[in-house]
């Protein structure tokens, strides 16, 4: 199943979008939040839609990210190999950890909002695994049962925040609208091999990035081991894992970043594509 979010900014109501056709998913769940992940939401909503109870709806004017309130945003830095090449970073010996605000979570084509101050304002293509059931201390071989599904993320980052600013890159990471989410919280039965998936990104249909997750430093179910021998995982957790090279960061000869009008499109095979636009901070 693809789960959608749809409606205005903190109106969002729960759906379904299967085939060519949206579902109102409201009857099921309140929401896509922690409870709906940790009570047999999904079992309940497929058990809805095949039997054909979810009303149909017309295509939503706005997509909201596909859950809501999730407790942590857990991201990975430098997990290709390419990518840390081009920042001129050692390859890691195990996986770098750093938070993202939830704050800066909003719709898959909500505009980015290019925050006060900021002068290096950067893209990043990402698979977001969704959690689906609390994870402590997971095996590697277990791993994949704690997953419920995965998206689409652009983890926007404000290198001069993140790098020149002292202390850790959370503040580089968290503005507001810096993890466009979406369009859909695809179910693991749609994507049969997290290792394997295409992802890609443009700026103004100038292609920047073009990877594959068969390139990440770090798999999905060792991430989601590893993290959770330092931290439990909740269920609708977020774990972003990682981007592959042409961040503006690494652009040659010269870095170059985003400025208002800037057109950023971005997709992963199974998972969809997105779109945003950069707009100033309206101070």
């Amino acid at each position: 199943m693809k789960l959608i979010r749809y409606g205005q900014p903190g109106q969002e109501k729960p759906g379904v979008f299967t085939g060519d056709q949206y579902y109102d998913a409201a009857t099921v769940t309140n929401d896509y939040d922690k409870n709906f992940f940790a009570n047999d939401g999904f079992a309940r909503l497929k058990a809805a839609l095949d039997a054909n109870e979810l009303p149909v709806l017309p295509t939503p004017e706005r997509l909201g990210a596909p859950l809501a309130d999730p407790s942590k945003i857990v991201c990975v830095g430098l997990n290709y190999k390419d990518h840390a090449r081009e920042t001129n970073a050692a390859i890691p010996a195990e996986p770098i950890l750093f938070f993202k605000s939830t704050t800066a979570i909003c719709g898959p084509n909500d505009a980015l909002v290019i925050p006060r101050n900021s002068t290096k304002t950067d893209w990043e293509v990402e698979l977001a695994v969704i959690i689906g059931k609390k994870a402590s201390y997971v095996s590697i071989e277990e791993a994949k049962d704690y997953i419920a599904g995965y998206c689409l993320h652009n983890d926007y980052s404000e290198r001069a925040f993140q790098l020149e600013r002292g202390g850790q890159w959370v503040k580089g990471k968290s503005c507001d609208t810096f993890a466009p989410l979406g369009p859909w919280l695809v179910t693991t039965d749609e994507i049969t091999d997290d290792s394997n998936l295409g992802l890609w990104l443009t700026v103004n249909g100038q292609k920047v990035q073009d990877g594959n997750t068969s390139n990440l430093i770090f798999d999905v179910p060792f991430l989601v081991h590893y993290i959770s021998q330092f931290m439990t995982l909740l269920p609708g957790d977020i774990i972003s894992t990682g981007t592959p090279a042409g961040v503006g960061l690494g652009q040659k000869p010269e870095p170059w970043y985003i400025k208002p009008g800037d057109v950023i499109e971005l997709g992963i095979e199974g998972l969809g594509s997105s779109k945003q636009i950069a707009q100033e901070e309206k101070f």
